[in-house]
């Protein structure tokens, strides 16, 4: 059994074509979670505690020591000594090794109740976004860490879908952006889809293809068109926006003409409040510390950034900066004020003004943030938005006949008016924001199981397109016009 997997920044969905019906899998109540996995610290079991050979060297060695500088002690009791001293040193061991290998834990928990676990227990690994890592430079350590994250999120689902639909889900059709956010141009790409596949493949995964999300999202579109026409597809998700120009509907097959890419998206939104409305008064801009200090407690996403603000020593910062900061590195702390961030520019989005309580940063902290702010914080990913949306017009031979809008940040007024904005006169189709993606990746994981995805690139872009590694889809996309071959 062949599933459509939406692996996204912010949330993650899975669907399936069931006898030539959509059917969404189901995460708890909803069709789908936030893209966070908890693993709770292991606290070792002081009855698994032995002495072995090393452990008794150790036993000896304090016992040496403890004759020499307490005489007076009976041996029986330097003995117990010593042995509690190698047991406690043991389980601090212990504890030490298991946190270094979150691969080996056992006990995960997945989207909110993943992030509400962490804040509760104060203690564990809390892992959000993984997919904004794959195209970054990683040190060993982290990609292992990295891998096993997505792939325990990637084995959540296969499970979750077979127990749902009753039988073994093997392959998959997984969306990616046109563009990963990285930090090594295209190379970032490929390193992305190959982590991916390594991923998958520990999740159980015997089959695995990719889909640009766009593409996927015009699949889904495509499917409720009766008349041919051309569109504009705008995926505006929690990490990337992607367009593509299609050709639709009519009963033929869809025809990607082009697709475009931008490595941002909502989360950058909401760094974006954050680092303009609440870290001013943490002493951004007011106190000698780095910008760059500020942009490391705000990516939450970035595990390098957060470890390097957590090193910081903020202990000579002049007051109340000082110690706001201080309270910021505690664990769990930056995932409260991204937490924050993101519903202040959700309310925002519907009313004029939003107040936020900083409590846990400072007892009775509190600031009020309105439109203006969140026009000021936006401001930067507008610009690239509508650069994008431009590059997209310039690209066409005639201009779409509607747009299709989807992705969990096309909810935002403020995004949905600058697409408006960039084609006047255009209709607006409001797509399942959450939905529309991992849809249209059901549709084509039931077309690859049948031999053909029925995507085609147009005869003019298909050289171009495939030579470009970050469009390259494996399996998925025919480069043949209209036609669709089975796969041999």
């Amino acid at each position: 059994m062949r599933i459509g997997i939406d692996f996204g920044t912010s949330y993650s969905a899975a669907a399936a074509m069931v006898n030539g019906e959509l059917t969404l899998i189901q995460f708890g109540d909803a069709y789908q979670f936030r893209t966070a996995v908890f693993f709770p610290e292991v606290v070792p079991n002081p009855d698994d505690f032995r002495l072995t050979p090393a452990l008794e060297a150790q036993v000896d060695t304090l016992l040496l020591s403890m004759r020499r500088e307490h005489p007076q002690v009976s041996e029986a009791q330097r003995c117990r000594d010593a042995i509690r001293v190698v047991r406690r040193q043991w389980m601090e061991e212990q504890t030490r090794v298991a946190a270094a290998s979150i691969a080996s834990f056992q006990d995960a928990l997945f989207g909110e109740d993943a992030v509400e676990a962490y804040l509760v227990e104060g203690t564990g690994h809390l892992i959000e976004s993984p997919k904004s890592m794959l195209g970054y430079r990683l040190d060993p350590p982290v990609r292992r860490i990295i891998v096993s994250i997505a792939a325990h999120i990637l084995e959540h689902i296969r499970l979750t879908a077979t127990r749902q639909l009753g039988v073994p889900v093997r392959g998959a059709v997984i969306g990616r952006p046109v563009e990963f956010r990285s930090s090594m141009g295209p190379a970032g790409g490929e390193q992305a889809l190959e982590l991916l596949r390594e991923a998958a493949t520990i999740a159980g995964f015997d089959e695995v293809s990719f889909l640009e999300e766009p593409a996927a999202a015009a699949m889904h579109y495509h499917m409720s068109l009766p008349e041919r026409q051309l569109a504009l597809i705008v995926d505006i998700g929690g990490g990337t926006t992607d367009v593509a120009y299609a050709e639709l509907g009519g009963g033929l097959e869809p025809v990607i003409h082009h697709s475009w890419g931008l490595p941002k998206g909502g989360t950058d939104l909401d760094i974006g409040v954050s680092l303009h409305s609440f870290m001013p008064h943490l002493g951004k801009d007011v106190s000698p510390v780095p910008v760059h200090h500020f942009v490391e407690a705000a990516s939450v996403h970035i595990l390098p950034k957060q470890r390097e603000f957590r090193r910081q020593n903020y202990r000579l910062v002049d007051e109340p900066f000082g110690s706001r900061l201080r309270s910021l590195q505690q664990l769990g702390a930056t995932t409260r004020l991204n937490r924050l961030a993101e519903r202040i520019k959700i309310e925002l989005g519907a009313q004029a003004r939003a107040g936020v309580d900083l409590a846990f940063i400072e007892k009775g902290l509190t600031i009020e943030v309105g439109q203006p702010d969140l026009l000021l914080a936006a401001e930067d990913f507008l610009q690239r938005l509508r650069r994008l949306l431009a590059q997209a017009r310039d690209g066409m031979v005639e201009m779409p006949r509607s747009i299709f809008l989807t992705g969990g940040s096309s909810r935002s007024p403020l995004l949905q008016e600058s697409v408006r904005a960039s084609f006047p006169g255009v209709a607006v189709v409001a797509g399942d924001p959450s939905l529309g993606v991992v849809s249209g990746l059901a549709a084509a994981s039931s077309r690859t199981a049948r031999g053909c995805t029925g995507l085609c690139l147009s005869r003019k872009d298909q050289s171009a397109a495939l030579a470009r590694p970050l469009a390259s889809v494996r399996g998925g996309i025919s480069t043949a016009g209209n036609e669709c071959p089975r796969e041999e």
